[in-house]
């Protein structure tokens, strides 16, 4: 009998209360936070530039590095996930998120601006997205697509009630004490609920949820999974991460400019905040849905749809004039990004387990991040050199086509096709 065999017995399997609950709603809340705080941006992008005469493009530059930076750090923290668990990881980071906007509301050169948001706020935000899906996919067998989508509608979550409160902050207390609320509110919250966070069901002597034969399944196979380095030779390993890409360029360019881009045709800036606060909310159904489908129809279908539906919005975007054509493009946008970001955790568990399940996740989103950080950047200066929106906008909706495409031509499984009879043995330790 291996060690894992003989830890079933150890398991209990009818729990009173399964902890795993407790795991997504405290994994909500930390991306809730976070999200709230990055997705507040495009709120200060204005003020910032105004005051010390940047340009768009140099201002918006900061958070390009932030996801250049979360790119490298989210393959750091889903290894240190894998490892440690997300309690240490995620009180980590959060103490470098509030840390990075207290001294945020300090700066007097753009040197600063650079340094605080492409390391310190980076540190802080590595904890959101891989940690906490990589989480939640281990305590959860069946409904990991519903428990994935709760745990990352904190980015909904997020932009619903940050960009809105941030205007608000701004509009009374001026960009600097906004900052320095900001992370006062971060550090001490995202700490606090970190206490709550367990890296897997063993650590209270459960099982994943699910029927027994699931768990006892999930448990046998899909801890085993596949290696970081076998996962890097399959095609589907690349073909995910260039999706992401795609998807992380034209999610990150909207995100950061729909703000300007909305007052430059005279919409107020409360008006504009709240834009980018209805991608949030509805983003949150959107997670939902798509997490269902997923559990249902399967993760690509509900993949498919996603990006269908954001394809769809950046269209909307390029004809966009009046108030009910940015609602409209709201709400498509954030059904898209909902349901695109659950994917990538259920996903890469269907795809190759769960053994390297935090590394493997968090080299594909590098994918997302690099596209990110190019995204915003590349948006910025095509406005400054062009006075317009339109063709940054129009490269948005091409790369969100071609990551549709291919998306279409993705396969499932990779994982029993990686396993040679050698190796299971030396998996299962």
């Amino acid at each position: 009998m291996n060690r894992q065999e003989g830890s079933l017995s150890t398991v209990s399997k009818k729990p009173r209360f399964f902890y795993g609950y407790i795991v997504v709603i405290s994994g909500f809340i930390v991306m809730t936070i976070i999200w709230a705080t990055i997705q507040s941006f495009g709120v200060f992008l204005k003020p910032m530039s105004a005051e010390f005469g940047w340009t768009r493009a140099m201002t918006s530059g900061s958070l390009s590095l932030t996801f250049f930076t979360l790119g490298f750090l989210f393959i750091v923290t889903g290894r240190l996930n894998d490892r440690f668990g997300p309690r240490i990881v995620a009180t980590v980071c959060g103490f470098f998120l509030g840390l990075g906007y207290l001294l945020m509301s300090q700066i007097s050169a753009l040197w600063q601006l650079y340094l605080l948001y492409g390391v310190f706020v980076a540190m802080g935000v590595s904890t959101g997205l891989v940690p906490m899906a990589s989480t939640v996919t281990r305590w959860f067998v069946k409904s990991r697509g519903m428990m994935t989508a709760i745990t990352l509608s904190g980015v909904g979550a997020g932009g619903l009630v940050g960009p809105p409160v941030a205007n608000h902050l701004i509009s009374n207390y001026g960009w600097r004490t906004s900052y320095l609320i900001m992370g006062i509110v971060a550090l001490v919250l995202i700490i606090a609920v970190a206490q709550f966070l367990r890296r897997d069901p063993s650590q209270k002597g459960l099982f994943p949820y699910g029927d027994i034969e699931a768990e006892t399944e999930s448990l046998n196979s899909e801890v085993e999974g596949t290696s970081l380095s076998q996962a890097t030779r399959t095609w589907q390993f690349w073909m995910l991460s260039f999706i992401y890409l795609c998807f992380g360029f034209g999610t990150a360019a909207i995100m950061v400019h729909i703000v300007p881009y909305a007052t430059d045709l005279g919409i107020s800036p409360l008006t504009a905040a709240n834009i980018l606060a209805i991608t949030g909310g509805v983003g949150i159904v959107g997670r939902i849905g798509i997490g269902r489908i997923s559990d249902r129809t399967g993760n690509k279908l509900a993949f498919i749809i996603s990006l269908v539906l954001l394809s769809v919005s950046c269209v909307c975007l390029l004809v966009a004039k009046e108030l009910w054509m940015f609602r409209l493009f709201a709400v498509l946008f954030g059904i898209g990004l909902g349901g695109g970001a659950v994917f990538a955790s259920p996903a890469v568990a269907e795809l190759f387990g769960l053994r390297a399940h935090g590394a493997i996740l968090g080299m594909i989103t590098f994918g997302l991040t690099l596209g990110s950080a190019a995204g915003p950047v590349i948006t910025g200066y095509i406005f400054d050199t062009v006075s317009s929106y339109y063709l940054a906008f129009l490269v948005c909706a091409i790369l969100s086509v071609i990551g549709l495409i291919m998306a279409a031509f993705l396969r499932f499984p990779v994982r029993e096709a990686l396993r040679k009879p050698p190796e299971t043995k030396a998996l299962v330790r």
